[in-house]
């Protein structure tokens, strides 16, 4: 029940009660597992104190006694909507310690993949702002395209949602025949259903008058906070992990940074739905690159890392080299070199940093994850002040909190 809190006046007011209202940890529209004591005044937000930790798993702790092919799963459980997103960087962190250098047809795979990844990351959270705005019909009509994105995860790994996919200087297998006719469908199928999507919101009355002016932020407020990200980006600052430190060879890519400017609900749902569109462009020009590739090139998967990447089974059964790598990396036991590195992507929602220290030994010393989503809820107390309950719900989709990314 709704616990009822006097608000202390000057003497000779009239006395003056608002109710505290709990907003989660189970609460439906809370997405995930955390907590907001509201304190309410009529339907009005007066404070906020949010509360994140309901699923902390110690991601970094259990890190520190496990070889680094197999801190891969952990990352998996950060932001599932785009888990292979952080597969991606953590293999790129792990690469840039060990001082491994991937072939160029493994960095356009890669790119392919995160951008698959950041599509279906963005659908979702957009297609949820919809529902939280009584909109249930969008949400439905395009999951069946993240089915298909998942489809081609299957395709290349075997899983779906947390996909564990890829390895420490590149992928575990080529892509078949199958992933790419699959890849070709989503690409001629997606734009017409996502336009239709648009068509549903960007210009409707009800929608905009539910998402423009509510839960804006100030860019200069983004900034101390340390937002990054679409909700960043919607706020009107145009950084861009992907162009401001190039990592996969996004240099050899053309596209457009879409930015905002008020940081509000609609600007958020709107830089989202644009960078859905750019990175369908950036998918095309991957593919388009990986064509062009011929000969002994066109099969080319992983860098030439015989200490850290696992060699083929078959090799395994029969090579006394290949079985004696094998035995190393799975126990651990390769020479990892003493070092300090931070590697960053730019993720479904903002800059996903990895900070690695290592002493030598088998296992990190230290590792911590910059998770976007454990940085911006910092805000959202003082973005739902003042506003009414249902803008708080939909404030909360556009941010787009994924609780496992805040409590690692």
């Amino acid at each position: 029940m709704p616990e009822q809190v006097n608000i202390n006046l000057p003497e000779g007011s009239i006395e003056k009660q608002t109710t505290r209202l709990n907003l989660g940890p189970t609460h439906p529209a809370t997405h995930g597992v955390f907590q907001n004591i509201l304190e309410m005044d009529g339907e009005r937000i007066v404070k906020a104190e949010s509360t994140v930790g309901y699923i902390h798993r110690a991601f970094e702790k259990l890190a520190e006694r496990r070889p680094l092919y197999q801190i891969t799963t952990l990352t998996d459980r950060l932001n599932y909507c785009s888990a292979p997103l952080n597969n991606m960087g953590w293999h790129m962190t792990c690469e840039k310690l060990l001082g491994v250098k991937t072939p160029k047809r493994v960095d356009y795979l890669r790119v392919i993949i995160m951008e698959l990844a950041r599509i279906s990351d963005h659908l979702i959270c957009n297609s949820i702002v919809g529902v939280d705005t009584g909109a249930y019909t969008g949400f439905l009509y395009v999951m069946q395209y993240r089915e298909l994105v998942y489809e081609i995860y299957e395709e290349v790994c075997g899983s779906r949602l947390t996909t564990n996919m890829g390895r420490i200087g590149g992928f575990e297998r080529n892509f078949s025949d199958t992933a790419f006719r699959k890849l070709e469908k989503f690409l001629e199928e997606f734009p017409g259903v996502w336009k239709e999507f648009e068509n549903l919101f960007t210009r409707n009355r009800i929608f905009i008058e539910r998402t423009q002016g509510t839960g804006a932020i100030s860019a200069e407020r983004a900034l101390n906070y340390s937002f990054t990200g679409p909700n960043l980006r919607a706020a009107g600052i145009d950084y861009d992990v992907r162009v401001h430190a190039p990592y996969s060879s996004y240099e050899d890519f053309d596209f457009i940074i879409p930015v905002g400017t008020t940081g509000d609900n609609y600007d958020r749902f709107m830089v989202r739905n644009e960078e859905i569109w750019q990175s369908l462009s950036i998918i095309r020009q991957a593919y388009q690159k990986v064509q062009a590739f011929k000969g002994t090139e066109a099969d080319v998967y992983h860098a030439d890392a015989p200490a850290y990447y696992l060699p083929e089974k078959a090799d395994v059964y029969t090579k006394m080299e290949a079985l004696i790598y094998h035995f190393k990396i799975v126990m651990g036991e390769t020479e990892i070199p003493s070092g300090e590195v931070y590697h960053a992507v730019e993720g479904g929602n903002g800059e996903l940093g990895f900070y690695l220290i290592s002493d030598g030994g088998r296992a990190p010393f230290r590792l911590h994850f910059r998770r976007p989503c454990f940085i911006y809820y910092q805000a959202y107390s003082e973005i739902v002040k003042d506003t009414m309950l249902s803008d708080a719900i939909v404030t909360l989709s556009s941010l787009n909190l994924i609780a496992g990314e805040m409590d690692a």
